[in-house]
């Protein structure tokens, strides 16, 4: 069975000094190292006692197992998306490009309408969670997304183009309890090309 399936933590683009002054480099490396480096480890836990289960054809708590799976590979896959979608300030650009600009404009009326939604997303969000702008591919439409957790709230089956992570582990040692400082600095260090490319991807 799948046990030499598992997940693993992805290589950042950029180095953990690269991101300051807007995110240090000791909470970047915290952040990654050690949270995101939890997930994987519970995803990875979760996977191998099903298959040990399996193996062994003892019964699981389904409901509790897949809960906690859940809540691990969307914390894994929600991180993942975030790291790709920031940039050094140099590499980083102050506005949407491509056709996602052209979608945000039509869907929103404006970036700074856009920007505006979103921030009162992150803001907003109950406890810890995420900000995200996703693509439903029924309706072509640019959505904002609120996640609750990693799991609680997301749309199924929506292409996620751009995420904010609020939860306090993302910005505590920069920011203290100061979430919307942490949202306003974000907007410095947008990965834009990123965020288009997979929106081209998404409409293919």
């Amino acid at each position: 069975m799948g046990t030499t399936n598992l997940y693993s933590l992805p290589k950042l683009s950029f180095d953990y000094k690269d991101l300051a002054p807007f995110i240090s480099e000791e909470q970047l490396r915290l952040h990654h190292e050690k949270h995101h480096a939890a997930y994987v480890t519970g995803a990875n836990a979760v996977l191998e006692r099903i298959d040990k289960a399996r193996k062994e054809k003892t019964d699981l708590d389904m409901k509790s197992t897949l809960k906690e799976l859940s809540f691990h590979i969307g914390g894994h896959a929600l991180h993942s998306l975030f790291w790709g979608n920031l940039a050094p300030k140099g590499k980083a650009s102050e506005r949407p490009v491509g056709l996602l600009a052209t979608a945000i404009d039509k869907e929103f009326g404006s970036f700074e309408q856009f920007k505006k939604e979103f921030t009162q997303a992150a803001v907003s969000t109950e406890g810890s969670g995420w900000a995200a702008l996703s693509h439903c591919l029924l309706t072509n439409r640019p959505l904002i997304m609120q996640i609750e957790k990693h799991n609680v709230n997301v749309y199924p089956m929506f292409r996620i183009l751009l995420v904010l992570d609020v939860w306090e582990h993302a910005y505590y040692l920069d920011y203290k309890n100061l979430r919307a400082k942490f949202v306003e600095a974000f907007w410095n260090i947008v990965n834009w090309e990123e965020a288009n490319r997979r929106f081209e991807d998404s409409l293919k």
